[in-house]
């Protein structure tokens, strides 16, 4: 291939690019005027369609799916034998909340849980305790009772292993779980 037919096929594939691309109008000019000073034959790139033109629209993306969000976490943790509310895990409450309140058909299950210290009757209660708070704290933020239930597994669902401070601390806890709407 000689050098001009290399130039030629190269701004070809520039002028497919360019007109794939959802560039504006200035960007297909400086893209006529390489074609120009390139010696290239006088080919017009291909032109803008009036829907590239306008900005692509992003797609909404569900809140509940974006990683590095709030709605992300879905843990409430506690102190030992506490079933309160810390102030550290409020705005995560009022996250969630106002999803709730923006998704009317959005349902979820509170899970309480306990680390493995105590009776297992005393450790469904504060399990349910727990779980109670966290619902009430979201309805009072604006999620309506009927999306909301509530269970205690005390400690049958220990979220980390072992028998420490640092896995006790993880399992008292209370689990927001969003339930499929889809029937």
């Amino acid at each position: 291939m000689t050098g001009s037919a290399a130039l030629v096929v190269a701004l070809a594939c520039c002028a497919a690019a360019a007109g794939c691309s959802s560039a504006p109008v200035k960007e297909q000019a400086r893209t006529a005027a390489i074609y120009k000073t390139a010696g290239a034959p006088q080919v017009q790139p291909p032109p803008i369609a009036a829907a590239q033109l306008a900005e692509t629209p992003r797609v909404a993306v569900d809140p509940l799916n974006e990683p590095a969000g709030l709605l992300a976490k879905r843990s409430v943790y506690y102190d030992y034998d506490e079933s309160g509310i810390k102030d550290q895990d409020k705005p995560l409450l009022q996250a969630h909340a106002g999803y709730l309140a923006g998704h009317r058909a959005a349902k979820i299950r509170i899970e309480g849980n306990c680390d493995e210290r105590g009776s297992r009757e005393y450790n469904l209660a504060l399990g349910e305790r727990r779980a109670e708070g966290v619902k009430d704290a979201l309805k009072l933020l604006g999620a309506a009772d009927t999306q909301i239930t509530i269970v205690s597994w005390g400690e049958e669902k220990p979220k980390a292993p072992g028998h420490d401070e640092a896995a006790w601390a993880e399992d008292r806890r209370s689990d927001i779980v969003y339930e499929s709407t889809r029937k």
